[in-house]
C-alpha cells in the first residue's frame, strides 16, 4: 500500500491531493497555512489524513510540494535587503533595465523602483571581454570597499553580476571567495551560476530575484523538511519548479528563482491535466489565491512556455510556464489613499491574520470580506470546515471604508470587487493580446480558493466564452504537483552565425548539455528512470534584438545539419509572424536542453447521470450588480452529469464557493466540471 502526495502551500490555505496507487483514487484536503510556523500545516494535514482516511505517513511513496512563498515575497516586496556588486562603469544596470515603462499608453505610468536601490550598488574593478578573456583580475580593495558599503547600508546579502560572466564566471567566483573570507555572514550569489545567459539586465534581475527570496525560501524549506521527518515520511520531498517540473530540496535552496513560480506552475500543470483529459482545447487557467491572481494560456492540453515572465513588477528570465501574476487575490486588502480614493491590494492579509470574516485576527476589509458583505459567501464552512465565515464581521470591516466614502456597505463592497476585477482585467487582457488570442474562443478554468468566487465576474468583462470550474478547484494546484514530471533546464550561450564554422561548436555544446543533464538526473534520482531530452535554440536574423525559441533534433546538432536547423527556424518564424526571409543571415544565440522524466498520472472518473432535478439547499439574498437578488444555494456534492442551473446561483463545496452572476447558466458535464456560460451564448458540453 502506497500513496503519492501533492501539497500546495499558499498565502491563506494549504491544499493536499493524495493518490492511492491501489485504485487510482484521489483524496483531497485543505487546511489553513501557518506563515508564523512553516511546516506545521504539513503536520496538521497529514494528521488529518491519518485520522480521516487511515493514511499513515510511512506509507507515502512520493511527496511533491508547490509553494507561493517566493512569488508572494516579490509581489509584496518583502524579500531580503540586498547589495549588488557590478563591474565598474556598469552600476546602473537595474536602473536602466530596458528603458521601458510598464504601460506605454498610460501617461502616468512609471517604471518600478528596483529591488536594489542605486545606493546599494557597488563597483568592482575588473573586466572580462565578450569572448570570456579576463582583461583585468578582480581588484581586492574594490571588493573590500563594496563590502564596507553593503554593511553600512544594512544589507543582508550580496548579488555579484559582472560584465560578460555568462562566458566566463571566474571573476564572479573570485569576488564570492573574497566575500566568504571577509564577510562570511553575508549570503552571496553569482549571476553566472544562477542562469548564465547573455544580456546584462536579464541575467542580473534573475540573480537579484533569486537572492531576494532565498533566505525566506531556505527558512521555509528547512521547516518543511523538518516537519516531514518528524511525521515519519520516508521519502525526500520534491519541489515544483517554474517550468512545470519538479526538483530536489538542495537544488531548490540553491536556485530559488527556479521555484519562484512553483505554486503557480503547479496550478497550470493541474489545469493542463484537466484540459487534456476533459477535452477542452482552449483554456486560460485562472488561479486566484489569497495574494495573487495567475493567468496562463493552455492550448490542446499544453501550457505555453517562455522566459521573461513578469512577477509583480519584474521579469525573470528562466524557462517557465507563461503566467501573468497580478497582485490581487481573495486576501487583498482594501484601503483609502491620501486623496480619499478606494484602493485594493497589493498587500494581502494572507492566512494570518487573514480576511476579517475568517475570524483569525484580521481587522482590514479584503476582497473576500467584500463577497461576504454582499451575501455571496458565508452559507457554509470553507476549507474543509477550517473556516466559519463571519458575515457580520465582514460587513463591519467594510463599513469602516463606507463611512468616509459616503456610500452604503453593499456599494463599497461591490466597488472593492470591481477594483480587484479591474486590476485582473488589465493584466489578463495584456496576456491575451500578447498571444494574439480571441477571448471569445477561450474558457477560464477557475481554481484556487478564490478563483470560482471571482472567475465569472472577470470572464464577463473580458467577454470570454465561459468559465469551467473543475470538481475540486480549491486543491487543483496540489493535484498539479502530484502529476508534474521531473524536469530540468540547461543552457549554453554560443552567439554564433549559422554557417559551416558553427558545426563543431554545435556538436560540442550539445554533447556538453547532454552530459550535464544525464549527470544531474543520476545525482538527483539515480540512473533507473526513463527520460526524454528536448533540444531547442534561441535564434534570430542577424541584426534583430531578440530571439525565438526553435525546437531542434539532437542528431541535427551532432551531425552539423545546418540546413535542417535553418529550415526549422524559417518554419517557426513563419508560424509566429507569417513570413520568413530565406536569404537573410541567421544567428544562434543560446542552445537549450530540457530533460523530463514522467510520473504516474491518475485517471479522471466519470460522474453519474442526473436522475432528478437539482436540490436547492436554501435561498439567500445577495447584492449583485447594484441590487439585491434572491439566490439559490446548491451543494456541489448533490450535482450530477446533465444538471443545469441558471444564475444568480451559489454553488457551495468543501474547498471553495462558486458565485454565478445573473445572465449566466451552469451545465454539469460527465467529468463533474461546472461549465458556466452567458445565457445567450453557446456552451460546451462533454
Amino acid at each position: 500500500m502506497s500513496y503519492r502526495v501533492g501539497v500546495d502551500i499558499g498565502g491563506s490555505f494549504t491544499d493536499f491531493a493524495v493518490l492511492d496507487e491501489r485504485d487510482n483514487s484521489i483524496r483531497t484536503l485543505k487546511v489553513l497555512s501557518r506563515p508564523d510556523s512553516p511546516g506545521s500545516e504539513i503536520t496538521t494535514g497529514l494528521a488529518q489524513f491519518r485520522e480521516r482516511d487511515g493514511i499513515q505517513p510511512q506509507e507515502i511513496s512520493a511527496f511533491t510540494h508547490g509553494t507561493t512563498v517566493g512569488v508572494n515575497a516579490v509581489i509584496q516586496r518583502k524579500g531580503v535587503r540586498l547589495a549588488l556588486f557590478a563591474t565598474d562603469g556598469f552600476c546602473d544596470v537595474l536602473e536602466l533595465a530596458r528603458l521601458k515603462i510598464p504601460h506605454i499608453h498610460d501617461l502616468f505610468s512609471r517604471r518600478p523602483a528596483p529591488l536594489i536601490s542605486r545606493d546599494r550598488v557597488f563597483a568592482i574593478r575588473e573586466r572580462t571581454d565578450r569572448d570570456g578573456r579576463v582583461l583585468q583580475e578582480v581588484d581586492r580593495q574594490s571588493v573590500v570597499e563594496a563590502i564596507d558599503g553593503a554593511r553600512a547600508a544594512g544589507c543582508e546579502g550580496i548579488v555579484v553580476s559582472l560584465l560578460h560572466s555568462y562566458r566566463n564566471g571566474g571573476n564572479e567566483a573570485r569576488v564570492r571567495e573574497l566575500v566568504a573570507e571577509l564577510a562570511p555572514d553575508l549570503l552571496t550569489s553569482c549571476s553566472a551560476e544562477i542562469w548564465p545567459i547573455i544580456r546584462e539586465y536579464e541575467r542580473t534581475i534573475t540573480a537579484v530575484i533569486n537572492a531576494y527570496v532565498q533566505p525566506k525560501v531556505i527558512h521555509y524549506l528547512d521547516s518543511f523538511e523538518r516537519a516531514l521527518k518528524e511525521m515519519g515520511v520516508p521519502v525526500p520531498p520534491r519541489i515544483t519548479k517554474s517550468n512545470g517540473g519538479v526538483m530536489g530540496l538542495a537544488q531548490a535552496k540553491a536556485e530559488c528563482v527556479q521555484m519562484v513560480l512553483s505554486g503557480t506552475a503547479s496550478g497550470v500543470i493541474g489545469a493542463s491535466y484537466i484540459a487534456e483529459n476533459c477535452g477542452f482545447d482552449r483554456l486560460l487557467s485562472l488561479d486566484i489565491g489569497g495574494t495573487s491572481a495567475d493567468v496562463a494560456v493552455i492550448i490542446d492540453g499544453r501550457p505555453e512556455y517562455g522566459s521573461g515572465e513578469i512577477i509583480g513588477d519584474f521579469p525573470i528570465y528562466i524557462p517557465s510556464v507563461s503566467v501573468t501574476s497580478v497582485g490581487q487575490g481573495g486576501g487583498s486588502i482594501a484601503w483609502i489613499d491620501s486623496l480619499g480614493v478606494l484602493q485594493v491590494g497589493p498587500d494581502s492579509a494572507g492566512s494570518l491574520p487573514g480576511p476579517v470574516c475568517f475570524r483569525r485576527g484580521g481587522t482590514e476589509a479584503t476582497a473576500t470580506d467584500a463577497f461576504a458583505a454582499c451575501g455571496m459567501i458565508g452559507h457554509g464552512d470553507l476549507g474543509y470546515n477550517a473556516v466559519q465565515v463571519d458575515v457580520a464581521g465582514a460587513r463591519a470591516a467594510v463599513q469602516k471604508l463606507a463611512e468616509p466614502l459616503g456610500i452604503s456597505i453593499e456599494e463599497t463592497a461591490e466597488n472593492i470587487i470591481a477594483l480587484a476585477i479591474s486590476s485582473m482585467y488589465s493584466d489578463t487582457s495584456g496576456l491575451i493580446s500578447r498571444f494574439g488570442l480571441d477571448p471569445r474562443e477561450f474558457y477560464f478554468l477557475a481554481f484556487g480558493g478564490a478563483g470560482p468566487m471571482m472567475g465569472c465576474f472577470l470572464a464577463r468583462e473580458l467577454k470570454l466564452k465561459g468559465v469551467v470550474v473543475p470538481p475540486t478547484p480549491g486543491v487543483l494546484s496540489a493535484l498539479g504537483g502530484l502529476v508534474a514530471d521531473i524536469k530540468n533546464d540547461f543552457i549554453n550561450t554560443l552567439y554564433c552565425d549559422l554557417n559551416p564554422a558553427a558545426s563543431a561548436a554545435l556538436h560540442d555544446a550539445s554533447g556538453v548539455l547532454r552530459d550535464e543533464a544525464e549527470g544531474w538526473l543520476q545525482r538527483e534520482y539515480g540512473g533507473d528512470l526513463p527520460y526524454r531530452l528536448s533540444f531547442s535554440a534561441d535564434m534570430r536574423y542577424r541584426g534583430q534584438s531578440f530571439e525565438i525559441d526553435v525546437a531542434l533534433e539532437e542528431e541535427w546538432l551532432r551531425a552539423g545539419n545546418l540546413a535542417a536547423i535553418r529550415q526549422a527556424f524559417d518554419a517557426h518564424h513563419t508560424r509566429l509572424f507569417g513570413h520568413h526571409d530565406e536569404h537573410a543571415a541567421v544567428q544562434l544565440i543560446n542552445l537549450r536542453l530540457v530533460l523530463s522524466s514522467p510520473t504516474p498520472k491518475p485517471q479522471m472518473k466519470l460522474l453519474a447521470a442526473a436522475e432528478g432535478p437539482v436540490q436547492v439547499l436554501r435561498q439567500v439574498e445577495a447584492w449583485i450588480d447594484g441590487r439585491w437578488w434572491q439566490v439559490d444555494v446548491v451543494s456541489r456534492s448533490t450535482l450530477a452529469a446533465g444538471h443545469q442551473l441558471t444564475g444568480p446561483v451559489i454553488v457551495a463545496q468543501d474547498d471553495c464557493t462558486t458565485c454565478v452572476p445573473p445572465q449566466m447558466q451552469v451545465d454539469v458535464d460527465r467529468f463533474g466540471n461546472l461549465i458556466i456560460t452567458p445565457v445567450s451564448g453557446e456552451h460546451h458540453g462533454n
